[in-house]
């Protein structure tokens, strides 16, 4: 498995930037453009909404989804919406997870639309117990191979049932991202970059097999990470 390429930069501020910076060339390029919830990558969406008001080249989806309506608080869309979306003057394409209907059916229905492809850009969390969009340690899901979209099990707050992508689908895209911030992180970062590839850790799983990966980091995310030799 390839490693990831590490960006290190001063602070939360920072890293908002050069992940801002990385989206909008997605958006100019007319990317296939997956997005992460949480509250991390917020600022990210806003700044990348200010770089670049134009969208309409651009398709966005979803890395993965909490099983609520749109208009719920809990719901990535709905931050991405507000944090992205609203402020674009050209909207792209927008192919949300329709999480309302349930998992099983969101996950079919989530994959229909993927029609069996995979490409584009990227965007993931790391969550402080190593899991990445909703696949969390040891979870059955990581055994995946088949299928592009699964149902995911809660693995954290809040406990809903949710619908994620797979390692097989993360594994096909042409530009997968990080954006890691906060001390929190430092340990799961430490594992996820610097680590074996471990199912207790599933981003140290989660790597492009056909392009690029990189993860962007604060110096207090990164702070636990050793220098490879």
């Amino acid at each position: 498995m390839s490693s990831a390429q590490l960006v290190v930069v001063d602070g939360f501020e920072e890293a908002a930037h050069e992940t801002a910076e990385l989206l909008v060339a997605a958006a100019r390029r007319g990317d296939w453009i997956f997005l992460s919830g949480g509250s991390t990558p917020r600022r990210a969406y806003q700044l990348a909404a200010e770089l670049e008001p134009d969208w309409s080249h651009a398709s966005v989806w979803w890395g993965d989804e909490r099983c609520v309506p749109p208009d719920d608080e809990r719901s990535n869309f709905r931050l991405a919406r507000e944090a992205l979306l609203h402020r674009l003057a050209q909207l792209p394409v927008v192919h949300r997870i329709k999480g309302e209907l349930g998992a099983e059916e969101a996950a079919s229905d989530y994959e229909g639309e993927l029609a069996g492809d995979m490409h584009g850009f990227v965007l993931l969390g790391l969550g402080p117990d190593g899991h990445t969009a909703s696949l969390f340690p040891n979870a059955p899901s990581l055994d995946e191979r088949e299928r592009l979209v699964v149902p995911a099990e809660p693995g954290l707050e809040p406990f809903v049932e949710r619908v994620t992508l797979t390692l097989p689908a993360l594994a096909a895209a042409d530009e997968l991202v990080f954006l890691v911030t906060g001390d929190d992180k430092a340990e799961a970062a430490a594992r996820a970059f610097g680590g074996e590839p471990d199912p207790a850790t599933p981003a140290s799983l989660t790597r492009s097999s056909r392009g690029s990966t990189r993860a962007i980091l604060d110096r207090a995310a990164a702070a636990r990470i050793r220098p490879s030799r």
